[in-house]
């Protein structure tokens, strides 16, 4: 049994958001939960809910025993970018890409 939950266009760039996923890669959910609750990073936070949605889904939809649930897969993949421009001298702008990503978690035994 395997269970998914998605969290799409969060505002932290894939690259930064892929050195937390990369703790709790194969954990089981208990132990995932406490490493993202004690990690220091934006997106731990943004992990955390979207593990605690997974884990929701799993019991409420297939009745899944929670204790014995660990994380089959995570991946983060890049959203779209806002794009943004700053005042520089002389007249001109410079670009600023304000980058995004999806979070996909997916759950089972």
């Amino acid at each position: 049994m395997q269970v998914k939950a998605s969290s799409k266009s969060i505002r932290v760039s894939a690259q930064k958001c892929r050195l937390v996923a990369d703790l709790i890669r194969g954990l089981g959910v208990a132990k995932a939960l406490n490493i993202l609750e004690f990690t220091q990073k934006k997106s731990a936070g943004i992990l955390k809910k979207t593990l605690e949605s997974a884990i929701a889904n799993a019991e409420h939809n297939e009745g899944a025993d929670i204790d014995s649930l660990c994380v089959k897969e995570i991946y983060i993949d890049k959203g779209p970018s806002l794009k943004r421009f700053t005042a520089r001298a002389k007249g001109r702008g410079n670009k600023i890409e304000k980058q995004t990503c999806h979070i996909n978690i997916v759950v089972g035994y």
